[in-house]
């Protein structure tokens, strides 16, 4: 093939990579041309068509495009084809361009090609019960939406590319989020063990509890009444019980009973408690003690969660079917979730994670003196910014205080204000000004790089990471004190999370090129924030763990050392 570009698509039978079956293949090799080959159902006769082109597909001279190629690659990698050569996935280029818009293609294609495409409804008819699979429609009714999807995706590689130099987001591109993309496909593909007997086991105890609580609240209230309405719980609480005398109402003239409010008025009254504990207990068991086990696929006995790269404003990642960055790690409740990922069978449970690495970033960014010795002399910063608060030696700290300055060091960095820590600490406005301000006073050129990096935003209209990742933040100039102090945060935050984020990637990428450069057999099986979780041959286990912690902590060169901490156990929970 004489052509350096392949612009490729898959037709299939299911938005699940896992689970899709091919339909038909587009290609484009120059723009305005496009091929569209049927792909017959029988798996034999379908692997006959699939291999003319392998050379093709994995020929490592030809650039491969695509909207989305984490799905095609995943697709093709059940069809025995590994894609290989450089890839460009336009819906990540334009994420890095445009971070807050949509990337799917039809929006690009009206953007940037003033071009319709045609939707997918028109063919399958909209989604529900009725849709019809993209098999059952003749390879004449396909042919044009296909090949379109191939041209198109050609077309606007053509315009994002001058875009990312425009942007000055071309490293960010071809040295992480492009490399990232394979290594994130090898992990959905792999998906993860569960154990759904230990869940089982874990719903039968909290539904009991749940009950229980539900019965007490009834009698708090002297009434059955449904938990999960706000409105009858706002009933309850203020018209009822009148735990409070103004009790805040929506615009429709219904008391507020959100969370945020919840959690204020708890000590007014057990029962606040009680629901609290309640919604929490459905919300467990809704999202994942009795969900999850239905997620586990039949035919490879995993779960296999879709990792998204063009999804969040910050550069982290963020997981869906189901979302495993939420999973909550606080509470015994959330452990029992954590005790049913296991490793695959014979293996061990690896789990690596960044220990403060935000605030590492902060002061590598801050370039603060007294925060960089800290962390370069190995101290605990917590324990250290509460001794200066504190006015008291080191080990003379505390829990107590530390437990308050640690609060107040991630609070800062997400610009919290005095009331808002006052609240989140259960304690007297005063101490809480007394805690922000002892704050600055032991790192002084934080707040030089809080109010710089707000300045930036002004200037500018958006911040960067290390990386350097946009973030744009339009309502900095904001008149709304309140809207312009929600971007203000940003400016401060988003360069450190985004670094973070970035930190991480990197971490990855290099994980995944050591494994196979020196035949590893273990897998790498999840990222949440800033932890990498694997499954580990014991023969493997030293290795990897080398592997991981060396290329974790040397991910990047920042004014103080990057530090991952790492355990190996049975199961997710006993790792951690």
């Amino acid at each position: 093939m004489t052509n350096e570009i392949l612009s490729l698509d898959t037709e299939t039978t299911s938005t699940s990579a896992i689970d899709a079956e091919l339909v038909g293949l587009s290609f484009a090799v120059k723009e305005f041309e496009a091929f569209y080959v049927p792909i017959p159902a029988e798996r034999e006769k379908a692997l006959q068509i699939v291999n003319i082109f392998k050379p093709a597909y994995e020929d490592p001279k030809i650039l491969k495009v695509g909207q989305n190629l984490k799905y095609d690659l995943e697709v093709l990698r059940n069809y025995n084809i590994q894609l290989q050569g450089p890839l460009w996935d336009t819906m990540i280029a334009h994420y890095l361009i445009q971070p807050e818009l949509r990337h799917n293609m039809d929006f690009m294609a009206e953007v940037y090609l003033n071009y319709k495409t045609i939707h997918i409804d028109e063919l399958i008819g909209p989604r529900g019960k009725n849709q019809r699979s993209m098999r059952d429609l003749s390879p004449t009714l396909v042919y044009e939406y296909a090949a379109e999807d191939a041209d198109v995706t050609l077309r606007l590689k053509n315009k994002l590319e001058p875009e990312l130099k425009k942007f000055e987001c071309e490293d960010l591109f071809y040295q992480i989020e492009m490399p990232l993309m394979p290594v994130l496909a090898e992990m959905e593909m792999s998906g993860v063990c569960l154990d759904t007997e230990s869940l089982k086991e874990t719903s039968t105890i909290l539904t009991n509890r749940l009950k229980d609580i539900e019965h007490h609240i009834y009698e708090q209230a002297g009434h059955s009444f449904n938990i999960a309405s706000p409105k009858q719980v706002g009933a309850v609480l203020f018209d009822e019980l009148k735990i409070v005398e103004k009790a805040k109402k929506t615009k429709t003239g219904q008391y507020v009973t959100s969370e945020e409010v919840l959690q204020q008025l708890k000590n007014k009254h057990e029962i606040v408690a009680d629901i609290l504990e309640y919604r929490g207990l459905t919300k467990l068991l809704g999202t994942y003690i009795d969900t999850l086990p239905q997620l586990v696929n039949p035919r490879t006995g995993h779960i296999h969660t879709s990792f998204n790269q063009t999804v969040t404003a910050t550069g982290r990642l963020s997981s869906s079917d189901p979302n495993l960055q939420n999973i909550p790690i606080r509470g015994e409740d959330g452990k029992e979730i954590r005790k049913a990922f296991v490793p695959e069978p014979g293996c061990l449970f690896f789990s690596a994670d960044y220990s403060q690495i935000e605030l590492r970033v902060m002061a590598h960014l801050s370039n603060d003196q007294e925060m960089i010795r800290v962390f370069n002399e190995g101290k605990d910063l917590h324990a250290a910014t509460a001794a200066n608060i504190y006015k008291k030696p080191i080990e003379k700290v505390t829990r107590d205080e530390r437990t308050k300055s640690k609060r107040a060091n991630f609070g800062i960095i997400y610009g919290i204000t005095v009331f808002g820590l006052a609240e989140r600490l259960s304690i007297s406005r005063d101490e809480a000004k007394q805690l922000i301000d002892g704050y600055f006073t032991t790192f002084p050129e934080v707040h030089d790089y809080m109010e710089k990096a707000k300045q930036t935003a002004r200037q500018k209209g958006y911040v960067t990471t290390l990386y350097g990742r946009r973030r744009y933040l339009p309502d900095i100039n904001s008149q709304n004190a309140t809207v312009r102090g929600f971007a203000e945060r940003n400016a401060i935050n988003a360069p450190i999370q985004g670094t973070a984020a970035d930190i991480i990637k990197v971490a990855m990428i290099r994980i995944h090129n050591r494994f196979k450069a020196e035949g590893i057999r273990s897998k790498m099986i999840l990222q949440v924030h800033d932890e990498l979780n694997f499954s580990v041959y014991p023969e493997e286990q030293g290795r990897v763990e080398a592997i991981v912690l060396e290329e974790m902590q040397n991910a990047i060169s920042l004014k103080v050392p990057l530090v991952a901490d790492s355990g190996f156990g049975k199961n997710w929970l006993e790792a951690h």
